[in-house]
């Protein structure tokens, strides 16, 4: 896929000025001298709480629950990375899903994708339903069954795209279309993208959600998320909402994330090459009965994910001739593809979703295949993974 990126431009004033590449603008995105110091880096302001000038006033910071300077940094970046307005960032993907949803009350329906990450079901159907939101799931890689689906009371259109685990890609652009028809917003969880392959905003949606757990921070060892957005009343309302719930993240989770969002762009890159190449390799393998992967002629939304997503991710998924014993058996052989959840690590992993990233949807008509492998392809050589995806393959003869 060829880069179909416009150049970033930083929403922060004082470098409004600058209209940077994505590679760019990852580097430099939120990072100002420390005004104390002058160290180059966001320091970690590991603080509770700030010392007042006089009361009633601050100098932009009282109680790190409210706001904290490395958060600050962290939040700029994002924005200025999405392109948006605002950004707000919390303890966890779930957290941010959480909070995005309060701004839809009790009788308002939301439409959602059939194919969509565990947690988020979980928290659709046996949290939020029990506060009196109503959920439709529904295709959202057919616009028609979107449309459809919409009704009066309709406030939210939630899509994931690419979806988790099977990869459906949507067409952000019409599916907001449909949204703003109905008076509705639209929200995308860019997570499997990340904004350096995909930046939903700029394609009509209203909210972008991220698990910055994955792509963003990019090495396993944070957990956070966040939402993107250009409008100033929604903004605001979900401000009170991140201060009041009081789900955020502590800075140095802030301090990590921003670590690891400087070589976004880099990772990403080494992603997509070698999850290609390794789509390819399965793709051609007797064993394994069908690949799914957006880079790939074969996907049923190739030619709207290269429209809409600049590279076609890391995350590959497949099945097997063998069915779930057979993906039992390859996912428990891997040596560099370790079997744990989450993704979007620099290592990689397998995993069989149906048994563990969605085993709450099991028994449901969102139930995901029990043979289906998830594979999240890290930065290693692609040689070596390949390696290991043939041997353990090899142990199904």
């Amino acid at each position: 896929m060829e880069e179909n990126h416009d150049p970033v431009t930083s929403n922060n004033p004082s470098m409004a000025e600058n209209t940077w590449q994505f590679e760019t603008a990852t580097v430099h995105a939120g990072l100002h001298p420390d005004p104390a110091t002058g160290a180059i880096m966001t320091p970690i302001y590991q603080t509770s709480t700030f010392v007042l000038p006089d009361i009633g006033e601050s100098k932009g910071f009282d109680y790190s629950r409210g706001d904290n300077p490395t958060r600050s940094a962290l939040q700029e970046a994002l924005a200025t990375l999405e392109g948006g307005n605002y950004a707000l960032s919390f303890a966890s993907g779930m957290a941010a899903t959480d909070t995005l949803l309060r701004l839809v009350k009790p009788g308002d329906h939301v439409v959602a994708g059939n194919v969509l990450y565990g947690g988020t079901y979980r928290l659709f159907q046996q949290i939020l339903t029990s506060y009196g939101l109503e959920f439709s799931f529904v295709d959202t890689t057919d616009p028609q069954a979107i449309e459809q689906a919409m009704r009066p009371q309709t406030k939210l259109v939630w899509l994931e795209t690419p979806s988790n685990p099977l990869l459906k890609v949507s067409d952000i652009r019409r599916a907001a279309k449909i949204a703003h028809s109905f008076d509705a917003w639209l929200a995308v969880d860019n997570t499997f993208a990340s904004p350096a392959l995909q930046r939903p905003l700029a394609l009509g949606a209203d909210f972008v959600v991220h698990s910055t757990t994955k792509y963003i921070g990019g090495h396993s060892d944070i957990i956070g998320g966040a939402i993107i957005l250009d409008e100033e009343a929604a903004y605001e309302q979900l401000k009170l909402l991140q201060k009041a719930v009081g789900a955020v993240p502590g800075p140095m989770d802030c301090y990590l994330t921003l670590r690891g969002l400087r070589t976004l762009a880099l990772r990403m890159k080494a992603h997509c090459q070698n999850a290609l190449q390794v789509a390819q390799y399965l793709a051609d393998h007797p064993a394994v009965a069908q690949v799914t992967y957006p880079g790939l002629d074969s996907h049923p939304q190739h030619k709207i994910a290269r429209r809409q997503m600049s590279a076609p991710g890391g995350m590959v998924s497949l099945t097997l001739h063998g069915a779930e014993q057979a993906a039992r058996t390859v996912a428990t052989k891997t040596k560099l593809f370790t079997l744990a959840v989450s993704l979007g690590g620099v290592e990689s992993l397998i995993e069989l979703p149906a048994s563990l990233t969605h085993a709450t949807m099991v028994d449901t008509p969102l139930a995901i295949d029990p043979g289906l492998i998830r594979l999240s392809v890290g930065i290693e050589n692609v040689d070596d993974l390949i390696a290991d995806l043939r041997q353990a393959l090899a142990a199904l003869n």
